[in-house]
């Protein structure tokens, strides 16, 4: 798609989003079967829910615009995925894999957080008020995904990594 303007802009990323969004919830289960912290799987089941609403809210978002939920391919996304599976074929110790995965799934929430952001405020710009609403709540739940690993990787999985270096 060429986008002429900021509007062609806006519908051709939130495509992209919304393939990167159904993308996770294909890659999540694996992610749910590597992990070995009981807390780090219930953290992936907890966010693979959360993603399948995101995509639905992205089809809310769509209908207010007027237009059919489609995906654009997210290279991005499909980088991002492919070095967690890569990581995830490692012969890792458990739990120097569970720090590998809080590290994919961290860069995967902080790709989103960028492009949600960017989206909300150019909704915002657009005069999507509604739609901005409902993309900062995915923003929130992104941000949130993202305080939840960083406080299981620093209460516990990366000080039982560590160990395994001594």
């Amino acid at each position: 798609m060429s986008a002429e303007s900021m509007q062609d802009l806006f519908v051709e990323q939130l495509r992209d989003v919304y393939n990167a969004e159904n993308q996770i919830v294909k890659a999540l289960p694996k992610m749910v079967r590597t992990a070995s912290s009981e807390e780090l799987r219930n953290a992936f089941e907890e966010h693979l829910e959360q993603t399948k609403g995101q995509v639905e809210r992205l089809e809310e978002v769509f209908q207010q615009l007027g237009l059919r939920a489609r995906g654009t391919k997210c290279a991005g996304m499909e980088g991002l995925i492919e070095e967690a599976k890569e990581m995830m074929s490692e012969d890792y110790e458990e739990s120097v894999m569970d720090a590998a995965l809080i590290a994919a799934a961290q860069k995967v929430e902080h790709y989103e957080i960028a492009i949600y952001g960017t989206l909300r405020t150019w909704a915002r710009r657009l005069g999507h008020d509604d739609v901005a609403e409902l993309l900062q709540e995915t923003l929130n739940e992104e941000g949130e995904a993202d305080q939840k690993l960083t406080e299981i990787a620093e209460s516990m999985v990366n000080v039982e990594a560590a160990e395994t270096a001594r």
